[in-house]
C-alpha cells in the first residue's frame, strides 16, 4: 500500500532529523533535556507520521498538530531555549510539521465535507 499524502511522508524525515539532531548539531549530553525532547518527540512524530502515512485519518493529523506545538514550545517549556542549536532545530521543526500537518489535516475528504457542512449550510 503506498502512502497517501507526501506530507506524512516529510513529517517523517522531519521527525528522523529531530530524533538524530542532538548527534547531527552536537548538543547530544546524556540527561540534557533538549536532547530527552529531541528523541522523544522526534520519534514520535516518526511514529505518528507513519501511521498517518498507511491509515490516513484526521486524528492521525490531529496528533502531529499537537506533537508539532510541543516541539516548538519544547525550548521555553523544558527550559533549553538558552540554548540556540536545540532551540532553533525545536522551533523551526516544530513550525513544519505543524504546517505539514494542519496541510494534511485540511486535504482529508472527511475534513473537507465537515467543513463544508458546518460553513455552508447555514
Amino acid at each position: 500500500m503506498a502512502p497517501k499524502r507526501w506530507q506524512d511522508l516529510v513529517n517523517g524525515v522531519l521527525g528522523l532529523y529531530m530524533f538524530a539532531s542532538p548527534s547531527i548539531l552536537g548538543f547530544a549530553a546524556p540527561g540534557s533535556m533538549a536532547t530527552r525532547a529531541a528523541w522523544i518527540l522526534g520519534l514520535a512524530i516518526v511514529v505518528f507520521a507513519a501511521i498517518a502515512m498507511y491509515m490516513p485519518k484526521a486524528w492521525e493529523e490531529a496528533l502531529n498538530i499537537i506533537l508539532g506545538v510541543c516541539l516548538l514550545a519544547s525550548p521555553w517549556g523544558l527550559g533549553y531555549s538558552d540554548q540556540p542549536r536545540p532551540t532553533t532545530s525545536a522551533v523551526v521543526v516544530g513550525l513544519l510539521v505543524t504546517a505539514l500537518a494542519v496541510w494534511a489535516m485540511l486535504m482529508d475528504t472527511a475534513v473537507q465535507k465537515w467543513w463544508h457542512e458546518r460553513h455552508l449550510t447555514r
